[in-house]
């Protein structure tokens, strides 16, 4: 068949070390155009890859008409992007936050479903080695029920990863909406709704912005219940300036499971019998090692295979309903509800 003509909107640092090069080494893709407001940047890929380059994104709907693009945008820019993008019929791969309402998260879905194409969202950590190995131990049974959890993810920050370092758009709250907990916390939601097969119905929150300049949330400490009834704890910072961590750590019926605790037995699970099984699987990607995400491949599989992408957007909107309800919690003292 012919190759899927991809754009790729924003060319910041999610699309120089994921998408991008993620796109030019699937041999299904052609990347067609590349957007960016700071023109250059565009030009410089589409000197590379091929296709053209533009400021903006309508006017490369409208000219280009791509099979399929990313989003790779500042957060407020998902929905109205992705949306155009569906009504002008091209698949969409959106960055997460998917959205920053539920709202723009059921009008993205809606709009996808309108125009029959393919919504998936870059909830990259489901796809990670190690996070496929554990969810695979879980689902044998061989741990019994989790009973409780804490699942983390700190890292100094965006002012050492985006393109604009501390002058970046993640600071600025008018276009991020939300900080580390958008950034950070969102993937760990996702990954603990997916590892548990299970729906957080209740969250209570500590949000704040302890050292960070600007005015979004550069910590979260969130306390979770699971409709199963298990309870953990879901951690974001941008301040782990010593020691990043993106581990979670499962305490079940019958022993323990540790990911991402150890450099090298990334997935390991300890039982009450004294049996002990260490995985080596893979690395879990990081700011300063970038590893393929696997978000691009599955995303064009589903567009060559027609199948649900694996990440589908109801996804990405259960899992944003979880970090806007923390948001909820901090600002009313309340439990909160996760319908």
């Amino acid at each position: 068949m012919s190759k899927v003509r991809v754009a790729v909107i924003g060319c910041g640092s999610i699309s120089k070390h994921r998408h991008i090069p993620e796109y030019a080494s699937n041999e299904n893709v052609e990347l067609v155009a590349f957007v960016d407001p700071v023109i250059e940047r565009a030009e410089e890929y589409a000197a590379k890859h091929g296709g053209k380059a533009f400021a903006d994104y309508e006017t490369m709907l409208a000219e280009v008409k791509p099979d399929a693009v990313s989003v790779c945008t500042p957060n407020y820019l998902h929905a109205s992007m992705a949306i155009a993008a569906a009504n002008a019929g091209a698949h969409v791969l959106v960055e997460k936050p998917m959205a920053v309402t539920d709202e723009e998260a059921a009008a993205m879905i809606e709009a996808a479903a309108k125009n029959g194409v393919k919504l998936m969202v870059g909830h990259n950590q489901r796809l990670m080695p190690p996070h496929v190995k554990a969810k695979q131990i879980l689902e044998s049974g061989v741990l019994g029920r989790v009973l409780t959890f804490r699942t983390s993810f700190g890292h100094p920050g965006p002012d050492g990863w985006s393109i604009d370092g501390a002058g970046s758009w993640f600071f600025r709250k008018p276009e991020a909406i939300m900080g580390a907990m958008g950034d950070l916390g969102v993937h760990k939601s996702d990954l603990i709704r997916y590892l548990l097969n299970d729906e957080v119905s209740e969250v209570a929150a500590f949000i704040g912005t302890i050292d960070k300049a600007g005015d979004v949330d550069d910590n979260a400490n969130v306390v979770v219940r699971m409709q199963s009834g298990a309870i953990g704890s879901l951690v974001a910072s941008w301040t782990y300036y010593k020691g990043e961590d993106n581990s979670t750590v499962l305490w079940c019926e019958k022993g323990v499971m540790k990911i991402g605790t150890h450099p090298e037995d990334q997935v390991i699970v300890e039982l009450r019998d004294g049996s002990v099984e260490k995985h080596r699987v893979g690395e879990i990607s990081t700011n300063t090692k970038q590893l393929s995400s696997g978000v691009v491949d599955a995303f064009i599989d589903s567009i060559v295979n027609d199948t649900v992408p694996a990440i589908p957007g109801e996804e990405g909107r259960k899992s944003l309903k979880v970090i806007l309800s923390a948001f909820e919690s901090q600002a009313t003292g309340q439990f909160i509800k996760v319908n």
